[in-house]
């Protein structure tokens, strides 16, 4: 009886003790995504292509859309159309002012202002509707196929809709820019028209994680429309290492992406999966003295998941079949992938790890001969 309450003791203590298994982020979003900035590695995904409204998220590529196709210091003559745009957050552009498209993506990007975007639209694209041309023609360019745009600011119509993953790879684009760096983490601004020259607006970014909601914050923005609920696209750096969270359809849209930003800072780690040297595969050999080679890492490979996942990683060898004699040691003979749940998360080369001369003459013809 004591040795069994003994045992039971040890199991009791090595269960509580041991370390606890961390579990992916609860998630209150209909669609949500966790993106690293720097290689495109999805660490977290739900209903990521799900087709969903983007509400102001909208802006992101009317951002990108306009620095790449217009000038900042370009002086803009407001129309009429954007002086008309009186729903959601506006600056209450007048027809006939002047005002520059660098404060104009100050106002769409800070304080998400509406008429804004339709001015920016006019102006770099010659008319509303060819801009939104280009915006569809950029989304098939950065392979934003679950995305479609009708307007240039979010607001609600039947073929205007986009997907967690497509949010996630336009804002990744998008943080390229470095004025688009700049205003998505700029808290407070002034836009400055230059008709009338004394003009000034005070707007407040509408990002809440820009003001200490939390550590390393340095982006992106908000949208909020009844159909598409509270929606947000944050990026955050820590150690060097920037992450995209983008949540849709949300209840606690901040929450949301600081559980994503704890995730992807705490809980993902660097896991070596192959060390220089190890032999991963054999490719066969034509007309060398051995029949194979062993194929070897070139180098150390690390990759970034969730240590829990590490069963779950797949290996696949790409050699393209025998290599022909004499095969040199060091000689590139393959790729060894590294796959999660389907994704690429890391490559290295394979080397032939030995030397595999030619056959001789009188053993080819041998060979030749009993086969």
């Amino acid at each position: 009886m004591f040795r069994l309450k003994a045992v039971f003791l040890l199991i009791l203590l090595v269960f509580l003790t041991r370390p606890a298994v961390a579990a992916p982020p609860a998630i209150t979003a209909d669609a949500a995504i966790l993106m690293d900035v720097q290689t495109g590695q999805v660490y977290y995904a739900k209903n990521h292509y799900r087709r969903a409204e983007p509400a102001s998220l909208t802006k992101i590529m009317t951002a990108v859309v306009a620095l790449e196709n217009g000038n900042l210091g370009d002086v803009v003559t407001v129309g009429g159309r954007a002086a008309a745009v009186s729903m959601g957050s506006i600056i209450d552009l007048r027809k006939g002012e002047k005002i520059t498209l660098e404060e104009l993506l100050k106002a769409a990007l800070i304080s998400s202002a509406n008429d804004s975007t339709v001015a920016i639209a006019e102006h770099v694209g010659g008319s509303h509707e060819r801009f939104i041309k280009m915006m569809n023609a950029k989304a098939a360019v950065l392979g934003l196929f679950g995305t479609r745009y009708a307007n240039t600011n979010g607001y609600h119509d039947p073929n205007h809709y986009t997907t967690a993953r497509d949010l996630a790879v336009l804002t990744r684009c998008a943080l390229g820019h470095p004025k688009f760096n700049e205003l998505v983490q700029t808290k407070e601004a002034a836009v400055r028209w230059v008709e009338p020259p004394e003009r000034e607006e005070k707007i407040i970014n509408s990002n809440r994680l820009l003001f200490g909601g939390y550590e390393g914050i340095d982006g992106v923005k908000t949208g909020t429309t009844p159909m598409a609920g509270n929606c947000l696209a944050a990026s955050a750096t820590r150690e060097g290492r920037r992450l995209i969270a983008v949540v849709l359809h949300s209840d606690n849209r901040y929450q949301d992406c600081v559980r994503l930003f704890e995730y992807g800072f705490n809980v993902i780690r660097p896991v070596l999966v192959v060390r220089a040297g190890e032999v991963v595969a054999k490719r066969p050999v034509t007309g060398g003295s051995a029949g194979a080679v062993e194929a070897v890492a070139e180098k150390d490979l690390e990759v970034r998941l969730d240590p829990d996942d590490l069963a779950k990683l797949e290996k696949r060898v790409e050699t393209g079949g025998p290599v022909a004699a004499p095969v040199k040691k060091g000689q590139k003979i393959g790729e060894s992938v590294y796959l999660l749940h389907g994704q690429e998360v890391g490559r290295v080369n394979l080397l032939a790890g030995t030397w595999v001369p030619k056959k001789g003459w009188y053993r080819q013809l041998w060979d030749k001969v009993s086969g």
